[in-house]
């Protein structure tokens, strides 16, 4: 039998992806396409709704190919209620999150591992389904992680990927002390040519030691991910994230001050309800003062569930577009 899996989402939703195949390969060969495959897995994503309708959008070829043969289609991945009650009658198998966490294998592809060291989160920002989908924070024993971590630089992965919906509130469950900049520290310690990445911090908690750590590292990529989400403070309150434009501002300043040549990446949400003209415009003042080298820019989509649905969803996608083209334009430096 052969394979197909399809992946939606993040990071975290791509490592689960490699640890599918890796329970699939003992029994399957992989397919290049749906065309060849008996088993297609869909690893999706429910934070966004173009994401869920890419979805919708499968189950039709799924139907066109069951008219010639016979199939077999799974569903996982962050799926929010409403959505699975909606695709239950359209695929064979539902998989639960958490067991897919926690028993499939690690798999590390050539070059790059994505490691995990939590699923869930704990924080509750307005717009985001990630507590509804994949529950609260749970983090990975760090010795079960520092061991995935030398096996892959033993088959020579260059690139290390610890992954969480929020890193910075990692804590082992075998022993407390092993905080996230614990963490980095003893991988820091591993012997091998190999980088290590990790995505996403939360500015809320970003501390003085986790900068000194990532500086004093021998093996930090330079690479950091910090998402700032909106330069407007009404805008950020409403989001339910817990700091200001200003401390955001000074926390970029303490990082570059430590590491000169970091390499600053960020995340932004567009037309958040009632996202006025005036505040987006603060977005992009602080888009041209901090120069991010690479900007993640994405368009408000309301999602059920979250506590930002009973909003009014009051920003044509239009101006949403327009706002877009605006960041996109100075991310690229323009």
């Amino acid at each position: 039998m052969k394979y197909h899996i399809i992946t939606y989402g993040c990071q975290m939703n791509e490592a689960d992806s490699e640890r599918i195949a890796a329970r699939l390969e003992k029994n399957h060969k992989k397919s290049r396409g749906l065309e060849g495959a008996d088993l297609i897995v869909v690893n999706m994503c429910s934070i966004r709704k173009p994401a869920v309708d890419r979805v919708y959008g499968l189950i039709e070829k799924f139907k066109k190919i069951r008219k010639t043969r016979k199939i077999k289609t799974v569903l996982t991945g962050c799926i929010l209620k409403r959505d699975l009650l909606k695709f239950r009658r359209e695929f064979d198998e539902i998989l639960e999150q958490d067991n897919k966490f926690k028993n499939f294998p690690e798999y590390c592809p050539k070059d790059t591992a994505s490691i995990p060291i939590s699923t869930g989160c704990n924080n509750s920002c307005s717009y985001c389904v990630v507590p509804h989908t994949r529950g609260k924070l749970k983090c990975r024993d760090h010795k079960e992680i520092i061991k995935e971590i030398k096996k892959s630089v033993r088959i020579g992965v260059k690139k290390i990927w610890l992954l969480g919906q929020n890193v910075n509130d990692y804590r082992s469950p075998s022993d407390k002390s092993v905080s996230f900049p614990e963490l980095l520290k003893l991988a820091d310690k591993i012997d091998g040519d190999f980088k290590i990445f990790f995505t996403s911090p939360h500015p809320k908690n970003f501390s003085d030691g986790l900068i000194k750590t990532l500086a004093d590292s021998n093996h930090f990529s330079g690479y950091l991910n910090l998402p700032v989400q909106s330069g407007d403070d009404i805008i950020l309150k409403r989001m339910n994230r817990p700091y200001t434009v200003k401390k955001y501002k000074d926390l970029v300043r303490k990082i570059r001050k430590a590491m000169p040549d970091i390499n600053l990446s960020t995340d932004v949400i567009i037309g958040f309800p009632g996202e006025t003209r005036k505040q987006f415009k603060n977005t992009e003042k602080l888009f041209k003062e901090l120069n991010f080298n690479i900007a993640y820019i994405n368009k408000y989509s309301p999602r059920e569930g979250t506590a930002s649905f009973k909003l009014k969803d009051d920003v044509p996608f239009k101006e949403k577009k327009r706002r877009e083209q605006i960041l996109i334009k100075i991310a690229n430096h323009g």
